[in-house]
């Protein structure tokens, strides 16, 4: 309870919570200092024979070492806890949409997903930031939105310059709620990730994708059309700039001039 009291401004700690409740199985009872290598080794055996992938046994892994790191070396109520090493992930390609696949799905979703998902596709905002976003983060007279830093994963002010097709999106949604932007018969839009868009992905015959592969593929759209690497990190709010070059191999045309010059006719 002291570390959720800690971490409350963490913008994921609803996964963190996830996590701790699967965890009370295991740990419900032990004290701080009676939780071993064992116990760790039990937990690697449990989510993976669940079906879990290597990376969701990891988020369950590093929150016990957040919260034992903590008691350690902060609060100085244990003296030591198990070394708890992270599996391997592998390195997964990133999941992005062609401009056809994405006029096939939003061909099949309902009206008020339309609207969403087109501004995603627009401005590459996290699902959270474009369901919450309200009219006072938007002027359309500047043709500017901007996200809070409480609101932001890296905890920073996101500008978001919004495209003229963004702000059609944006004055389509003028008169439905006198707060939130995107609405569903009136009210604020809360779930977007539901059976209705899990349905039109299956009739546009599109495999493999989550709401969050939206932000993949505009950041993937981006580095296509030649916007740099440090402009596009900038306009997603990434606070790291590993988050972006794993979009870099998109695009090679600042290298196309280097492979000019090793080319030559072969006889």
């Amino acid at each position: 309870m002291k570390w959720l009291g800690e971490t409350r401004h963490k913008a994921t700690q609803h996964d963190d919570l996830t996590h701790l409740r699967w965890l009370d199985i295991y740990l419900r009872g032990k004290l701080l200092h009676e939780i071993s290598r064992e116990d760790i080794d039990q937990i690697i055996k449990s989510r993976l024979h669940e079906g879990s992938s290597n990376a969701t046994c990891n988020r369950t892994l590093a929150v016990i070492r957040a919260i034992l790191r903590k008691a350690t070396n902060e609060w100085e109520w244990i003296d030591r806890y198990p070394s708890i090493k992270l599996l391997p992930e592998p390195k997964r390609r990133v999941r992005w949409l062609t401009r056809e696949e994405a006029n096939r799905l939003i061909g099949e979703l309902p009206a008020h997903l339309v609207s969403i998902v087109q501004f995603s596709l627009e401005t590459g905002l996290r699902q959270s930031n474009v369901t919450e976003l309200t009219w006072d983060q938007v002027d359309l007279d500047r043709s500017c939105a901007w996200i809070h830093p409480d609101q932001a994963k890296a905890k920073k002010a996101i500008p978001v310059p919004l495209s003229k097709a963004a702000i059609q999106i944006l004055k389509s949604q003028i008169g439905k709620n006198d707060n939130h932007v995107f609405t569903y018969k009136g009210s604020r839009v809360i779930q977007v990730n539901t059976k209705a868009f899990r349905n039109a992905l299956k009739r546009a015959e599109i495999e493999d994708f989550r709401w969050h592969d939206l932000r993949h593929t505009w950041a993937s759209w981006h580095i296509q059309a030649g916007t740099p690497l440090h402009a596009l990190q900038e306009l997603g709010g990434w606070e790291s700039a590993d988050m972006v070059r794993r979009y870099a191999h998109l695009s090679s045309d600042h290298l196309a001039k280097y492979a000019e010059k090793m080319s030559g006719e072969i006889h």
